[in-house]
């Protein structure tokens, strides 16, 4: 099966998903290295933001992420932003549940879907954005061939202190399963 390892398996967001994405989506240890915005939302903004802006788009491609053995939804991961025409778009990741975390969860599904974007939808580019003081997520970045395109200096303020966003990019002819 394209979207799985032994370990995980990818599966479409539902509708079904909405209570255990705002767990994560309200939960700031899960949210403070990948979102800008640090808010609390209620039940209905997550169910409005998943029904309009994850379902309801046709430029976005967003999985659960499972772990095989218990079939717990442990993450999500997306692309978003797709632009057919030029062929790129913008990924995203999250593991959700702490006791996932820097255990190579991440990189199976990135890997997962790094293929499933240049493989299957012929994607020329894939690029993300990373916090700079998000150390594991751009090590794993760099080893899957991303490269650093730039950054936008001093643009997230978080826990006191001034931080800047890393623009990085791979493309197609780069990529290496």
């Amino acid at each position: 099966m394209m979207f799985a390892t032994n370990r995980i398996k990818l599966r479409k967001m539902t509708e079904q998903d909405i209570a255990v994405y705002h767990k994560w989506r309200n939960t700031i240890g899960v949210m403070e290295s990948t979102s800008p915005a640090l808010d609390i939302y209620s039940m209905e903004e997550t169910g409005s933001f998943v029904q309009h802006v994850i379902l309801g788009s046709t430029h976005s491609k967003t999985y659960f992420i499972m772990d095989s053995a218990s079939d717990q939804p442990i993450g999500i991961t997306s692309l978003i932003s797709i632009d057919f025409k030029n062929r790129n778009a913008e990924l995203i990741i999250d593991i959700g549940e702490p006791d996932y975390w820097g255990k190579g969860y991440g990189q199976e599904a990135l890997g997962l879907l790094l293929r499933y974007a240049f493989m299957e939808l012929n994607l020329h580019r894939i690029s993300l954005r990373v916090f700079d003081f998000n150390t594991r997520a751009l090590k794993l970045y760099e080893k899957l061939g991303f490269q650093q395109e730039g950054m936008s200096r001093e643009a997230l303020f978080r826990n006191g202190a001034w931080h800047h966003i890393i623009h990085m990019g791979l493309l197609q002819s780069e990529y290496s399963e």
